[in-house]
């Protein structure tokens, strides 16, 4: 993809790699016996402690509003959207929730088009939208061939991306005002608060500290809190506020290739033909919407 920053693209993608990754890492922490909160909080945590060594400096925002705005921050691409889409996993398929939560490019540049006058979707945006979406359906039916209507679960993955595409909204304008490591702290600080109340109903979950002896256990709690927490989140806030909230949500379609090629690494699964014209797909439709604006944009002028 060309254009914008060289340095946001770069940070989008590693960004992505590290939550494309910490599928695999989440389900080797389930199947040691933690909980999905647990997951999440415990990560989080790590993240918050280790961010407040950079940024300490400034314990609140500027104003009381901007301050709700951080809030909303930490409980929509904090708690809501990791415990929404965790939970989604025990009510629908698998498939269903990776299908779902992929949509939130496609919702976020719709919010964006009716938020931002300056930034209205083009005919590339919604044809590259269309086949990343086929790519990503092809990744998902690569290790199965059935998607089922489960409205529970599917409600809650749709809420998943919709969170996530509001925080990218929010996001925008708070990176007019503070620095990627504030905004992160203060990410993690209300993400871990807003998700206490659902912590407290996590009851048949292990002890975290019976398990960590375990390298399995803190190698990959070390790795979602050292990395697809402090340096994605940081990344992230960096990506948005170099190439805007709809370029940079398109990158999470590449968030389904990473988590099936480390899938097929580290977990032998195996990458069908459908795969692959998946991720050929997620990868053309990306070009396709850079791109396409971009001549019509010329031939307009």
């Amino acid at each position: 993809m060309l254009g914008g920053s060289v340095l946001g693209h770069i940070a989008a993608l590693a960004a992505v790699s590290m939550w494309g990754y910490s599928f695999v890492s989440s389900k080797v922490l389930l199947d040691n016996g933690l909980g999905p909160v647990q997951i999440y909080v415990c990560r989080f945590v790590l993240a918050y402690l280790l961010i407040i060594c950079v940024s300490h400096s400034r314990l609140w925002a500027s104003t009381w509003r901007e301050e709700g705005m951080f809030a909303l921050c930490g409980l929509l691409a904090g708690s809501l959207y990791f415990i929404a889409e965790n939970t989604a996993l025990e009510y629908t398929l698998t498939t269903n929730v990776s299908l779902l939560t992929s949509l939130s490019p496609l919702v976020t540049a719709i919010l964006v088009g009716f938020v931002y006058k300056t930034e209205k979707l083009g005919l590339g945006t919604w044809a590259g939208s269309m086949i990343a979406i086929v790519g990503v359906t092809c990744v998902v039916f690569n290790s199965s061939n059935s998607v089922e209507i489960r409205p529970l679960g599917d409600f809650l993955s749709l809420a998943a991306a919709f969170s996530w595409a509001v925080y990218s909204l929010i996001l925008r304008r708070l990176n007019a005002n503070y620095d990627v490591w504030f905004i992160s702290r203060k990410t993690f600080f209300y993400g871990v608060l807003t998700a206490i109340p659902f912590l407290l109903f996590e009851d048949d979950a292990v002890n975290p500290l019976e398990v960590m002896t375990n390298p399995q256990v803190y190698g990959n709690l070390l790795f979602l809190g050292v990395g697809a927490s402090t340096i994605a989140y940081v990344l992230w806030a960096l990506t948005v506020k170099q190439l805007g909230a709809v370029k940079a949500n398109n990158y999470m379609y590449f968030q389904t290739i990473i988590t099936l090629v480390v899938s097929a690494i580290v977990l032998g699964e195996h990458v069908t033909m459908v795969g692959y014209i998946g991720i050929i797909l997620i990868i053309g439709g990306l070009w396709v919407g850079d791109n396409i604006n971009k001549i019509l944009a010329r031939r307009r002028a």
